[in-house]
């Protein structure tokens, strides 16, 4: 093997380099069933990153303005509890957040498409951790989602 090609395989990563072996690992969200493009399919990161900064930032916005009328530490742990409450009622009543749906996606329980409260809170309480968000399976799903059996596809 060429020095090139072994040093070009590990820039790469190693889904490309076991692409080029061979393994097929197919599109996101396959393994799940899910429609490879279009409404149903998994949501993009860029969506769901967009979704929660606009979530944080209207937390940020009513904790600083409503709950303590300046913005300091005091407001920024008021934020997180509002960000809480928002996630948890509204993705366990209709599905999404107000910075989900701007983005068009939606939150989903596999089983039976509809997130029940208590997989909300479940959900929303790990996702306030922030570590579980940050640990992604193949399908591109945190492992918030993936212990709360929810996925969030587009709209």
């Amino acid at each position: 093997m060429d020095k090139r090609e072994a040093i070009g395989s590990w820039l790469s990563g190693p889904r490309a380099a076991a692409e080029q072996a061979g393994v097929a690992f197919g599109y996101r969200g396959e393994q799940l069933g899910l429609p490879e493009e279009g409404p149903g399919s998994i949501a993009r990161p860029g969506r769901r990153l967009g979704a929660l900064v606009v979530d944080w930032a209207m937390s940020a916005l009513i904790a600083s303005r409503l709950i303590t009328q300046s913005y300091d530490q005091t407001a920024s742990n008021w934020a997180l509890l509002v960000f809480f409450v928002m996630g948890a009622l509204t993705v366990g009543t209709v599905g999404f957040t107000p910075g989900k749906r701007l983005f068009g996606v939606r939150v989903v329980a596999l089983d039976t498409g509809r997130v029940n409260p208590w997989r909300a809170l479940l959900r929303t309480a790990l996702l306030c951790l922030a570590v579980p968000a940050l640990i992604w399976d193949r399908d591109g799903r945190g492992l918030h989602d993936r212990l709360a059996r929810t996925v969030e596809v587009r709209i």
